[in-house]
């Protein structure tokens, strides 16, 4: 796993594409050569990795531009959810003869779009910093959370520990915000070594691992809410928060969780794909790649070409993406029994295929280089 991280990077700085990209390329090679099989030590790892990178990309939308380009990013986010899944749906419900359950399981992998693979791209690109990448992020937070209320709506069978999960997370960020500030503006904790303020938003993302894990949801949604609230408290904080800023705290987080912990999250998602079964179902995997593609192009196309000039096609192939959430739903049919293994094969090798042709093809030929070409938005400082 260690040489698989290190030379992902190499790779990744000489071919000049996303890191994310060639770890689930590598991930999904060594995982069909037996090279590699997945451990709990992993999956565990993958599974705070992808939380890690949801909170990293809450902290990067900003709350004055998501409230004044609402229409825009939920406009795109909404359509980029309802068109792949209805036709995901359509298809295999109505004519390849999938049961009802695993239509839908099927519809909802497929409508996602990777919050882990966008903030990747976009954060290495430093588009980031740009209008329209943090359009595309809010745009795509919106999408996730319409994927996440679908699989909880549609299949979720609510306990007493969903209902906690759901008051602790909801505790946890109110606390956070209204007290984090105690913490990080402590005297004790400048440029300390030990990093206490890193080791706090660890602590915070574990507990909504844990208690998620008890009311079977998903800690993401929490995770990026609080990334989203901890990004605007911090920049407008006092003392030490406003001397450093969240830019020195995103660093922080950015060089731990990516030396190890997301690079895991990618090449574990690599793992999952089994190419022999995928190329025994080759006409299906083909056409389910095709219809989530051209339900994203649907659903995103024409609006990005009104609210992301000029980056429309980039706009688009991004919001094409999946993983995070393609997988878990994925994960979730397979063990509740909806779907059996070849067609949970099949739609991971999907989530996978849709993660890396539709970022290569963005950043080799339509990634916007300079300000003009973004129809002259600069970046946001």
């Amino acid at each position: 796993m260690g040489l698989l991280i290190f030379f992902a990077s190499l790779i990744s700085l000489r071919l000049g594409l996303s890191v994310a990209i060639v770890e689930v390329l590598l991930g999904a090679l060594m995982g069909n050569l037996g090279f590699v099989h997945t451990e709990p030590w992993m999956l565990y790892l993958a599974t705070f990795g992808g939380i890690i990178l949801t909170f990293l990309a809450g902290t990067e939308i900003d709350t004055g531009l998501m409230r004044e380009k609402y229409r825009e990013s939920f406009l795109m986010g909404f359509f980029s959810f309802l068109c792949p899944f209805l036709l995901v749906f359509w298809y295999t419900y109505f004519i390849d003869g999938w049961t009802l359950q695993a239509a839908l399981i099927a519809g909802t992998a497929l409508s996602t779009t990777s919050l882990a693979v966008v903030y990747s791209v976009l954060v290495e690109s430093n588009l980031s910093r740009h209008e329209f990448g943090k359009i595309i992020m809010a745009s795509t937070f919106v999408t996730d959370m319409l994927t996440a209320i679908a699989l909880s709506v549609l299949f979720l069978k609510p306990t007493v520990y969903t209902l906690l999960f759901v008051v602790i997370s909801v505790a946890v960020i109110v606390i956070t915000i209204r007290y984090s500030h105690l913490l990080f503006e402590h005297p004790m904790i400048r440029n300390k070594v030990i990093e206490p303020e890193v080791k706090f938003v660890f602590l915070l993302l574990l507990i909504f691992m844990f208690f998620a894990g008890l009311g079977d949801g998903q800690a993401v949604l929490p995770a990026f809410v609080l990334g989203l609230f901890m990004g605007k408290t911090f920049t407008a904080g006092q003392g030490y928060v406003e001397m450093a800023g969240m830019k020195a705290m995103k660093m922080k987080l950015r060089t731990v969780a990516y030396v190890i912990i997301t690079p895991v999250f990618f090449i574990v998602s690599g793992l999952n794909v089994s190419v022999p079964l995928i190329t025994s179902a080759a006409g299906l995997f083909a056409m389910l790649l095709i219809l989530k593609l051209i339900g994203k192009f649907a659903g995103v196309y024409e609006l990005s070409k009104r609210y992301c000039h000029k980056a429309e096609m980039y706009t688009t192939l991004l919001m094409s993406t999946g993983l995070t959430f393609g997988t878990i739903a994925s994960v979730f049919g397979l063990q509740q029994g909806y779907i059996t293994q070849t067609q949970y094969s099949v739609l991971v090798g999907v989530v996978i295929a849709t993660a890396v042709i539709p970022t290569i093809i963005a950043e080799k030929w339509f990634r916007p280089v300079h300000a003009e070409d973004m129809g002259g938005m600069e970046p946001i400082r």
